[in-house]
């Protein structure tokens, strides 16, 4: 029997699985402040990722080209900022633009195409001055834990549920230390940092400055996903009860999988998942699911196939579904995953440089995940169905009104925007 392909690995890993291309950046050279590898905050002793904090991971076979590239940035380069202290400024006697309040500024933000692509700057300046987002809190569940300095104070180093441990890489089973092992470790890292990376004057801008993360390890060192342990991984995530696990203290309403469960056949969502979905949806939990990456109908696949699942296929930055991107009608909506040679540039301490390019619909499914932070932030009390029908009915349409010349090969009602999102919810008393 051949060996399963790991379901949480990079867009050239990922032509079967669900990560796509952590692969050195292919952006245009930049000039960044380097993000430190701190180790992980735990109380049990943390286990490293195998490779060096600076050393890229190996490189993949990429996927096939999309029909249509869009155009490359032209070369930025962008000064490091400086670690002295900034004179403070005289008084200001006039008012800040509403058109400048709140961008970030980040040294990677003007090149993170992502953020301009779905609204990121119109959504900031609709919040107070200085007052971004909120405290709501996102589950990852992924990888497990990597000490992102752009998450640092935000983040909560949760459980690992890998419970073989042939596979979990760290010499145990489940345990209460939720670190990434291995290879793979910084595909969580990423994900939470395009959900909440700090607007702190370094590395990337992520989408709620102020989200909380818990991270929680359901992926074994190999990349795979053993379906009892997503199950049991999303039920605590939410708060609800795991025997054998003590309950989890900070449990989430969002849930984001970039992830699909292996060792199971790919012809319809698992009965086993379809259960914890609808539980911790009725406990007020928002799943979000990247497509996966194998350009083929999501409907096959577990839990992007499911009921209760925002399910989220890429676009590049044109607009356009890329190869790799799984399709059809159990996907809610597009936002970006980028493609080959022009991925979504985030911060990560295993990048050269303190940053990453990497591309595939588990880097667009975080971008819905941040922005339904950021709705819960002035809406608390939004269910999960009217999170999902916001975000839905707010997308901007596809070029051209589709995201693929192929009609069957649907992406849902458009791609995400933050700043229609957020100014809907604004509109209205619903979930105040």
């Amino acid at each position: 029997m051949p060996r399963p392909i790991p379901a949480l690995l990079t867009a050239a890993l990922y032509t079967a699985a669900l990560g796509a291309a952590l692969l050195p950046s292919a952006a245009p050279a930049l000039s960044v402040v380097p993000i430190p590898a701190t180790p992980p905050k735990s109380t049990a002793t943390p286990v490293s990722p195998v490779r060096p904090a600076n050393t890229p991971l190996p490189e993949i076979l990429p996927t096939p080209q999309p029909s249509a590239q869009p155009s490359q940035p032209s070369s930025t380069e962008i000064q490091p900022v400086t670690p002295a202290p900034t004179p403070a400024a005289p008084p200001s006697t006039t008012a800040p633009s509403s058109a400048t309040v709140n961008v970030p500024s980040d040294p990677l933000y003007i090149v993170q195409w992502d953020m301009q692509l779905i609204g990121m700057t119109n959504t900031w300046t609709q919040f107070p001055a200085g007052q971004v987002g909120g405290p709501v809190t996102v589950a990852v569940l992924d990888t497990g834990y990597v000490a992102s300095p752009e998450l640092a104070g935000r983040m909560v180093n949760g459980y690992d549920f890998v419970s073989d441990p042939r596979r979990a890489g760290d010499g145990n089973g489940r345990d209460k230390d939720a670190s990434g092992v291995g290879e793979f470790a910084y595909h969580g890292e990423i994900i939470a940092n395009i959900i909440g990376a700090a607007h702190d004057a370094r590395g990337m801008a992520g989408i709620n400055p102020r989200a909380k993360i818990v991270h929680v390890r359901v992926a074994g060192e190999d990349g795979l996903i053993d379906p009892v342990d997503l199950v049991d991984g999303l039920r605590w995530a939410a708060g609800l009860s795991v025997a054998g696990v003590p309950a989890n203290p900070n449990p989430a309403r969002i849930l984001n999988l970039s992830l699909y469960a292996d060792f199971i056949p790919l012809t319809g969502c698992d009965p086993r998942i379809q259960k914890a979905i609808d539980e911790v949806t009725a406990k007020g939990a928002l799943v979000v699911a990247g497509s996966a990456n194998d350009g083929k109908d999501a409907s096959g696949y577990s839990p992007a196939g499911c009921r209760n699942v925002l399910t989220v296929t890429s676009v590049t930055q044109s607009g356009i579904r890329p190869a790799y991107a799984n399709w059809g009608k159990s996907v809610a909506l597009a936002a970006p995953g980028g493609e080959p040679n022009h991925g979504i540039i985030a911060s990560s301490i295993s990048g050269v440089g303190g940053q990453r390019s990497p591309d595939g619909t588990s880097f667009a499914a975080p971008h819905v995940s941040g922005v339904a932070s950021l709705l819960l932030s002035v809406r608390p009390k939004l269910t999960p169905a009217q999170l999902r029908d916001l975000l839905i009915r707010t997308a901007t349409p596809f070029p051209s009104g589709r995201c693929d010349p192929d009609p069957q090969k649907s992406c849902g009602s458009g791609t995400l925007n933050a700043a229609a999102a957020l100014r809907a919810a604004l509109a209205s008393a619903v979930g105040k």
